[in-house]
């Protein structure tokens, strides 16, 4: 083998692996905005002047309204999403003739409990956010 006919093949080894070396990754679903945040709860929600028309407007109906032991009307706002991105990856299978698949999910929850006085003004509230 000649020097150049070497230097050839080696060159055209690395074009070869590094085209089989990349990847596609894509988000199946687009972003989904919410007035419905952490930022939002803590700005807007003052204990003692909010009132449930405030919240209506901030964050629209709740998903459940109850009433606690003192007879305190209580509303519950429960958001959860789910984001997966999914793609292939060429990577070394370009020499077996595939690709493999790829896939990634990540999940968060939203809780925010409020409870009213018998005036409709917020006595008190609480928020749970997780993400996993």
């Amino acid at each position: 083998m000649t020097l150049k006919f070497t230097l050839t093949l080696t060159l055209m080894l690395a074009v070869i692996l590094s085209a089989g070396c990349t990847s596609s990754v894509r988000n199946t679903r687009p972003a989904q905005k919410s007035n419905l945040t952490a930022g939002m709860v803590k700005r807007e929600i003052i204990k003692g002047k909010t009132t449930q028309a405030d919240i209506l407007e901030l964050f629209g109906a709740p998903n459940l309204v109850t009433k606690n032991r003192d007879e305190d009307e209580v509303w519950n706002y429960h958001r959860m999403s789910a984001d997966t991105a999914s793609g292939s990856d060429s990577g070394w299978a370009i020499f077996w003739g595939g690709t493999q698949a790829v896939s990634s999910t990540s999940t968060s929850s939203f809780d925010l409990i409020i409870i009213f006085d018998e005036h409709d003004v917020i006595n008190d509230y609480s928020l749970i956010q997780a993400s996993y």
